[in-house]
């Protein structure tokens, strides 16, 4: 409990200290976002500095390691997310410079983002607290994938990372629907960890989903509309892969589509559009995509969308508090 708290707390503070010096260097490095033309309701936006995600990354990088006092589940997560990290900075860094929202190309990206997964997809399959078994929702039952695991783990991330990056496209949207998902995250942690679910990453995962939590805290009070900074591929990719790791390395990864409904929501009314535009030709399903976007041209605010957004993850996240209690019911009874 003291060791939660200090993660939440600390994580926070150093984020809170952070988030001056991090909009200063970006503002006298003119690491302005340029804004997609055919966004015409983020036109004042344009200029606005990006890149800010490291803000709550770095806590989420240091202070894990230091409250849990050892190198493991934990700090494979925080180094994961900083793996992300550089990879999203490294597109904000080639748009700011072009002066374009080109960034890298999707097969660079791609290539990337399947490195660091399959990396972590190692992981998993030789860690023996983790190892090729995942629970079954609702139940107390789990499933052995073998090597298997390794490519399942691996789509996981990349999804996942994809998913959190598209929601990212309102001021505080991604940053507030992660730090519900936190919150649940850590829930479903409690739950399991105080009826006997006895896993040597369950703790070490719950203390770095505290440590992403308070740096969020700290990160929204300047992300909130209007933003002072955004948080770029460089935030919204080290979310994704903190998003999936809280879940793959304590075994709820069939959890992650319900706590991470709105994200696979984002990424579902991408694949729709792009489907129905072809199969249609030329016709659109959605007034734009993902579906904030959507949402914002029948004239939704975007403070609305966000509690729309929020509102529907705390619900999914009851769920899985629910199926984390179900299941843990289920075998100690």
């Amino acid at each position: 409990m003291i060791g939660a708290v200090v993660a939440l707390i600390g994580s926070f503070a150093v984020a809170a200290m952070l988030s001056p010096l991090v909009k200063k260097v970006a503002h006298r490095l003119k690491a302005g976002q340029p804004i997609l033309h055919y966004v015409v309701e983020h036109a004042g936006k344009q200029g606005t500095p990006t890149a800010g995600g490291w803000i709550f990354i770095l806590p989420a990088v240091v202070v894990p390691s230091i409250v849990v006092g050892e190198w493991g589940a934990a700090g494979v997560a925080s180094a994961c997310m900083l793996a992300y990290a550089v990879l999203g900075f490294l597109d904000d860094y080639l748009k700011i410079r072009r002066a374009d929202n080109g960034g890298l190309r999707p097969y660079q990206k791609i290539l990337g983002q399947l490195g660091i997964a399959l990396v972590l997809g190692f992981y998993v399959w030789q860690e023996g607290s983790i190892g090729e078994v995942i629970l079954l929702p609702f139940t107390h039952r789990a499933v052995s994938l073998g090597w298997g695991i390794i490519p399942f783990v691996a789509l996981v991330f990349i999804a996942g990372t994809n998913a959190v990056n598209l929601t990212d496209g309102l001021d505080g949207l991604a940053g507030a629907t992660s730090l519900v998902y936190m919150g649940g995250f850590v829930a479903m942690a409690a739950v399991g960890l105080g009826y006997g679910l006895q896993q040597e990453t369950l703790y070490p995962m719950t203390v770095f989903a505290l440590c992403v939590a308070g740096g969020l805290l700290a990160y929204l009070i300047s992300n909130v509309s209007k933003a002072q900074i955004f948080m770029g591929d460089t935030g919204s990719m080290a979310l994704g892969g903190a998003v999936c790791a809280t879940c793959v390395f304590s075994r709820f990864t069939l959890y992650l589509p319900l706590m991470g409904i709105m994200f696979a929501v984002s990424c579902i009314s991408v694949i729709m559009q792009v489907g129905y535009f072809r199969l249609s030709k030329g016709k659109r399903l959605l007034l734009m995509a993902p579906l904030h976007h959507h949402l914002q041209r029948k004239g939704w605010s975007e403070s609305r969308v966000c509690m729309l957004y929020v509102a529907l993850t705390c619900i999914a996240a009851a769920l899985a508090v629910l199926g984390v209690y179900v299941g843990c019911y289920g075998v100690e009874g």
